[in-house]
């Protein structure tokens, strides 16, 4: 049998905290999409206790009555500080920077200020599905350049749409996914370096969305892609959610490059308004004190990893993975099993575990689903045992 690891030392591994009776008592999308019979390892959702920097401080708020409007750049200072520590990156200036409601938000925002209606976004698919539904629903064309093989970017893929994109004398926007959603791909400065010069010969903006940058596997760096030589006209959003699982607490943070200044300028002041104050409140008690929890957390996931990567083989050989260097989240490649182009459905009726089904994610989806694996060691076990029994 498969053995679960044990719990790292030091700060207790969040993802051992909370039992599944006490996960299905939560009222949030994961938790009530489903029927009560159905093990729920889909949307991003982790199965965590709040960081108690982050609690004491959302607490304190509340019993103070602080559930105003958000004000002040605390938010900004905190993730400066991050940054400059976590990344040794010191491109977070305060005055190039606003806060958004959440990321995919603040990616519309930062697309609308450097393209005009009908002109193309380039994504790399498989990629996170709001991409599509969130650019077409702004009046902006998707345009597709697809990862390689590896699950990396093809440079001479992304070089080919952005030659398309811009052909015509249109203005063109690569939202870029990094660390990438769903392979887990981190991305390296080489290949960000030549993103941007790619896109600086062809007149591409890149907005980087950049939600699960402190998600990193331990030992694996992060590159933010203003940091790169030549991203200077970038746009990025960051925030604290995905890594500190707070998604209900809504806030994150446009970041501008130096030649981009103007551009962050333009947004709308109405933006602003949309952030939570309790968001706000939580996100930088996440960056400043909630590192402790976070290399918990991290460990506990590298933890997890390995334990799927060990049940996928020894119950499912047929699943092709590829442990993935960041996020939470897994992609499996299904097609051997001959469950169709959305072998998620089948493994929630026959098994009933629900992962994401891979064809929202685009092109290379079909055939593939996404686990969720920030979860208990239990809860991925028996997950992975629902899967193989939907095979029989």
């Amino acid at each position: 049998m498969t053995r679960i690891p044990n719990e790292p030392s030091g700060e207790p591994n969040p993802l051992r905290v909370l039992s599944l009776e006490q996960l299905r008592r939560r009222t949030s999308m994961k938790w009530r999409a489903y029927p009560a019979d159905v093990l729920p390892m889909w949307v991003a959702e982790m199965d965590v206790p709040l960081a108690e920097p982050v609690l004491r401080a959302v607490t304190e708020a509340l019993a103070l009555g602080d559930t105003g409007y958000p004000a002040g750049t605390g938010y900004a200072e905190a993730l400066a500080g991050f940054a400059a520590e976590r990344w040794g990156w010191d491109g977070v200036a305060v005055e190039r920077t606003a806060v958004v409601p959440d990321v995919m938000l603040g990616v519309v925002e930062m697309i609308r200020l450097v393209t005009g209606p009908g002109d193309p976004v380039i994504v790399n698919p498989p990629v996170y599905p709001p991409f599509f539904q969130f650019v077409e629903h702004m009046d902006r064309r998707v345009a597709e350049a697809p990862l390689g093989a590896d699950g990396r970017i093809d440079l001479d893929v992304l070089r080919d749409a952005f030659a398309r994109a811009t052909a015509h004398g249109r203005r063109a926007a690569f939202l870029l996914c990094s660390p990438h959603n769903p392979t887990g791909t981190v991305h390296t400065a080489e290949e960000l370096a030549a993103v941007a010069a790619l896109a600086d010969r062809h007149g591409v903006r890149v907005v980087a969305d950049e939600i699960h940058a402190p998600l990193t596997a331990p030992g694996v760096p992060f590159v933010p892609y203003l940091s790169v030589p030549g991203a200077e006209n970038g746009l990025s959003l960051m925030s604290a959610s995905k890594a500190w699982n707070l998604a209900g607490l809504k806030a994150a943070l446009a970041i501008a490059g130096p030649a981009a200044a103007a551009d962050l300028a333009r947004m709308p002041e109405e933006v602003g308004h949309g952030p939570s104050h309790l968001g706000v409140i939580a996100h930088t008690a996440a960056l400043r004190e909630g590192t402790a929890w976070l290399d918990a957390l991290l460990a506990g996931l590298d933890d997890n990893r390995r334990l799927l990567t060990a049940l996928l083989a020894e119950h499912l050989p047929a699943i092709a993975h590829r442990p993935g260097r960041a996020t939470y989240l897994a992609w499996l490649d299904c097609r051997a099993l001959d469950l169709g182009d959305d072998p998620a459905e089948v493994f929630l009726e026959r098994g009933r575990v629900a992962l994401n089904s891979g064809i929202p994610f685009g092109t290379g989806g079909a055939g593939h689903a996404r686990l969720n694996l920030a979860t208990s060691p239990e809860v991925l076990t028996e997950g992975v045992r629902r899967m193989a029994t939907a095979l029989g």
